[in-house]
């Protein structure tokens, strides 16, 4: 099963990133804030969006922007053009 975004969404997945101190006390997921930073896995089908980004991009986005989903056990998170701030490179 795949998700497709319509119109000017976009579906991200976020990187776990495991995070240790200098000392090797590694963080828990749950004492850290949720990264911003995602992968593009799907394009809505405006034709605007499609022009400034594209699948494997990866995007910041608003801290509280979109709609967390799970699917097959993964973590998805559908975002509308406005939550996305920048591409990063």
């Amino acid at each position: 099963m795949t998700i497709k975004p319509i119109d000017d969404r976009v579906v991200i997945t976020i990187g776990e990133v495991e995070e240790t101190t200098v000392g090797g006390i590694i963080i828990p997921d749950t004492a850290k804030e949720k990264s911003q930073i995602g992968k593009i896995v799907a394009v809505g089908t405006d034709e605007d969006l499609q022009e400034l980004v594209k699948v494997g991009d990866d995007i910041l986005y608003a801290k509280y922007g979109g709609t967390e989903v799970e699917l097959e056990g993964k973590k998805y998170i559908i975002l509308g053009r406005s939550d996305i701030l920048a591409i990063v490179e």
